[in-house]
């Protein structure tokens, strides 16, 4: 639990900073894109199937944290009425050096399956992870992938965020 908990943590920052648009848009500007109209419970389900389409291009034995989906704001957008999902997780690699053949793969596949690379190669942290940071207008969704080498145990580091829903006429956003 305290695992789940502090990549919880560390992932829901990232997910709200790094993933606030990503141009999930034709015009690639900062808005965030509408996905449309849906319970939340419903955006939940959608934005896992994303997450596990990701998680099959992996391509690599390892292992996934089990983490839930939640529920955000859209900027500027009455809460009750517009959210956000973002679903944070981590994937362990049974061998450090398939982390290199992991960010490899996502790098060639994700495009091949709609997805835009808007942005690859290290950060400013002192370890310099690999960042990749990808959207896909179809699906309203954006994914932002770090791999965390010199991490104990190294993993990589996934954020999925979705658009902006609206909720149903006469119903109110569920927070979880």
């Amino acid at each position: 639990m305290k695992t789940r908990l502090s990549a919880l943590v560390l992932a829901l920052p990232l997910a709200l900073t790094a993933l606030s648009g990503c141009g999930m848009t034709d015009n690639h500007s900062d808005e965030v894109p509408f996905a449309g109209t849906s319970t939340s419970s419903d955006a939940s389900d959608a934005v896992e199937k994303v997450s596990s389409e990701v998680y099959d291009l992996i391509g690599v034995k390892g292992k996934a944290s089990d983490s839930r989906p939640g529920v955000m704001d859209c900027s500027d957008k009455d809460t009750k009425k517009y959210f956000r999902i973002f679903h944070p997780w981590s994937f362990y690699p049974e061998s450090a050096s398939d982390l290199d053949v992991v960010m490899e793969r996502l790098k060639t596949e994700l495009p091949k399956r709609g997805w835009e690379i808007v942005a690859y190669g290290p950060d400013a942290s002192k370890n310099k992870n690999i960042n990749l940071t990808a959207d896909n207008d179809k699906k309203k969704a954006s994914v932002k992938i770090i791999k965390m080498a010199k991490d104990e145990p190294p993993m990589l580091s996934l954020d999925v965020v979705s658009g902006c829903y609206k909720v149903p006429d006469g119903e109110e956003v569920e927070r979880f």
